[in-house]
């Protein structure tokens, strides 16, 4: 197996930290939370031996990659950061693979540069605007009001950041997750700023979507769904069509909210098709 090479990315914001894989075109794998870039372990070596680049940024905040000094943390924000990876890695174009907020920012990047996003792939997230609220929902997502709250940090990171393993439960139940498959996020939160900087993307949530969400995307695009997603249903990611006037295919397979890492194998047989060969 391929082993990851640390690396940097340098943007005209930020510099950040990521991980490599392989060599060849770009495929750019944006990871969620709480998450760092090392949910792509089992997929990005996949990738680089189908003769790709495989990158993973650790997103703005999240440790290795610094706090920004702005502390911006809003959705299209986060899909022009995608933007600028892409340029930073001196690519003219990448396929984008976006996972929980990944996914939401790379819907918008999709949206807003799709001169540099050849092909969308997006992980347990419907399109935003396509979501229907229900009350079932908002009590699924109860943590977006939760963590927008004074002492949000101080909660979340108590008896060694409990709510990581709370989180990866409620939304991916029936799977027993090993203590080694949390231990990365453990490790970002503790740097300083780090864990604030991961509630702020909670923060920067608005109920009114943004322009990168609003807009429909023309890019071939493939969202990926869990069968057993402890929030988002197959209709939901069904309904996530309407948002694009480009080819779309949704994929329901085995799994919860962190599909990709339950079961990589079935995860990779549909993306790894939908990335093909380089071209």
């Amino acid at each position: 197996m391929t082993a990851a090479q640390p690396i940097q990315i340098t943007t005209p914001d930020l510099t950040f930290a990521a991980l490599s894989w392989g060599e060849g075109p770009l495929v750019l794998l944006v990871h969620g939370f709480p998450d760092t870039a090392h949910t792509w372990d089992a997929v990005g070596p996949r990738i680089a031996k189908l003769g790709f680049r495989a990158v993973a940024p650790f997103t703005r905040g999240i440790a290795p990659t610094p706090v920004p000094a702005d502390g911006d943390y809003a959705n299209d924000t986060l899909g022009r950061d995608i933007l600028a990876c892409i340029v930073g890695l001196g690519a003219e174009r990448a396929i984008v693979v976006g996972h929980d907020f990944g996914a939401s920012a790379a819907y918008a990047a999709a949206a807003l540069g799709p001169d540099l996003v050849e092909k969308l792939v997006t992980v347990a997230i419907p399109h935003p605007a396509s979501i229907k609220p229900s009350l079932g929902k908002l009590w699924g997502v109860r943590h977006f009001f939760t963590h927008r709250l004074p002492g949000a940090a101080g909660r979340f990171a108590a008896d060694d950041f409990a709510q990581v393993r709370v989180l990866y439960e409620r939304w991916s139940p029936g799977f027993v997750w090993p203590e080694r498959e949390l231990a990365a996020v453990k490790d970002a939160y503790r740097r300083p700023g780090c864990l604030d900087a991961a509630l702020g993307y909670y923060r920067a949530l608005e109920l009114r979507p943004s322009p990168g969400i609003r807009a429909r995307i023309s890019v071939p695009t493939l969202i990926v769904g869990g069968t057993t997603d402890g929030v988002a249903t197959a209709a939901d990611f069904e309904a996530s069509r309407g948002r694009f006037t480009g080819p779309v295919d949704v994929q329901m397979v085995p799994g919860g909210h962190f599909l990709h890492r339950e079961h990589p194998e079935a995860f990779l047989d549909v993306l790894l098709p939908f990335v093909g060969q380089p071209g």
